[in-house]
């Protein structure tokens, strides 16, 4: 992830800011936990544990300025609560997400076939797009197999 530092510091620089321990360890923390979709909450709790000196509002003021230079993505899925996940301005469009209705279970991939999609918006629309983002909404597996297991025990 060297080159995440690297990129990071760079937007920073660009940006008239400087890499400070502080934004740093925000963005070690999203770097260990790239896998997940974290609240502001979350991140100065996990921070907090191998920092404690590192303040909530410290936390919140990283991960705004974080968000504002496109380092993060700010994600609200149907739950209204604000979650962050790491993104690189340079690559290209997001990735995309299934939420499961049933246990909440929020799984990402990246296909993306949107470009023609993209292309008839902004020459109907005059519209131009910058990128997008797509939820999939529905049954993840292990829930689906819990409510075939349960039509089996009814229909018993």
């Amino acid at each position: 992830m060297l080159a995440g530092i690297d990129q990071v510091k760079e937007i920073l620089k660009e940006n008239g800011y400087k890499y400070t321990s502080q934004r740093a360890k925000v963005f070690e923390t999203f770097v260990e936990n790239s896998d997940k979709h974290l609240t502001t909450e979350e991140v100065y709790n996990l921070v907090s544990k191998k920092y404690p000196e590192l303040g909530i509002a410290t936390v919140y003021r990283n991960v705004s300025l974080f968000t504002k230079l496109g380092i993060l993505d700010q994600i609200i899925f149907d739950d209204n609560i604000v979650r962050y996940e790491l993104r690189m301005p340079h690559e290209g469009h997001r990735h995309h997400h299934l939420i499961c209705m049933n246990c909440g279970k929020v799984e990402e991939f990246d296909v993306d076939n949107l470009d023609e999609v993209e292309k008839e918006i902004e020459e109907k629309k005059n519209f131009k797009i910058i990128d997008h983002t797509l939820k999939f909404m529905g049954y993840c597996e292990d829930c689906q197999k819990i409510e075939e297991k349960a039509k089996l025990n009814e229909k018993q």
